[in-house]
């Protein structure tokens, strides 16, 4: 069921890894090195993926091709969002792929793109449609983000939150579905793109959205699947018995399953995005899960 393990999430993107801490991202390439490593111990077979970049940058991954991070993984990912965030057109995609295959032979992979419907649900239609037609047979792996939309009450995973304006409230829909499960006008074009397009779906800690995703993503020819364990989660109490529940659901679909979030008695600073003291712990959660659910 699991394909690939993705070791962090848009490591370059501060709302994610506190690059003022770690400027050069050396302790991230290290980090990923030895977790990589535990990774191939317990699981040879599988696939490794590069923490997924937003922004897309080419000079990110020849930084870890310096480092020799890339002899430590099988796949690279981007993540692009041109109608809510980047500041280039969508019709840049094929050029944004090709910036980073000039910097790395390691197949490339999309993990995360979408459009919000903030401003209009036809703008989702549209970029649904024209994502499919420059991305189509270009890359391995796509994954449409996301299935539901954010949950007002939850806080969006950035740094400036409300300062950012209409770029923080589009964290909350980009889902093909309303918070409430209901569908949007972009969720009946969706299967026209599967299997070749899959999803990517963060589940919250005893998320109450889990067994209706499963119902909805088998309904869509969804086959490929992103979705995420955090490690800071895993010293939650009941943490174990929520993963346990969410990988079993999870069974029907080839995952790709992405290890993040520091604990925050872990951190430099006690915070999720913060480099950990000791990076060796890092690699062994990474180690338990992959011999647990791969």
């Amino acid at each position: 069921m699991i394909e690939a393990v993705m070791l962090w999430n848009e490591p370059n993107n501060k709302s994610h890894w506190d690059f003022e801490i770690d400027p050069e991202w050396t302790t991230y390439g290290t980090m990923v090195k030895l977790a990589a490593d535990a990774i191939r111990s317990e699981r040879h077979w599988l696939l490794r993926v590069l923490g997924g970049i937003s922004p897309i940058d080419p000079g990110f991954i020849a930084n870890m091709g310096r480092q020799g991070v890339l002899e430590h993984v099988d796949v690279v990912a981007v993540h692009g969002f041109p109608l809510d965030w980047n500041h280039w057109q969508i019709h840049e995609w094929p050029a944004k792929i090709e910036e980073i295959r000039v910097v790395t032979d390691r197949p490339l992979w999309i993990t995360e793109i979408g459009v919000s419907t903030f401003g209009a649900e036809e703008v989702q239609e549209f970029g649904l449609r024209r994502s499919a037609e420059l991305l189509r047979g270009k890359v391995e792996r796509i994954h449409w983000y996301s299935l539901y939309d954010l949950p007002r009450a939850w806080p969006a995973t950035t740094r400036h939150r409300e300062a950012e304006g209409s770029s923080y409230y589009r964290h909350f829909y980009m889902g093909l579905l309303r918070e409430d499960g209901t569908p949007k006008r972009a969720l009946r074009l969706f299967p026209e793109y599967t299997p070749e397009f899959g999803l990517c779906q963060w589940f919250h800690f005893e998320d109450h959205r889990l067994d209706d995703a499963v119902a909805w993503l088998k309904e869509l020819g969804v086959r490929h699947l992103r979705t995420g364990l955090s490690w800071a989660d895993s010293f939650r109490p009941g943490a174990e018995a929520w993963f346990d529940r969410q990988m079993k659901a999870l069974e029907p679909f080839e995952v790709t399953l992405t290890y993040c979030f520091t604990p925050e008695h872990a951190g430099v600073r006690p915070h999720h995005t913060s480099p950990p003291h000791r990076i060796e712990e890092f690699a062994d959660f990474c180690a338990r899960m992959t011999r647990r659910y791969a």
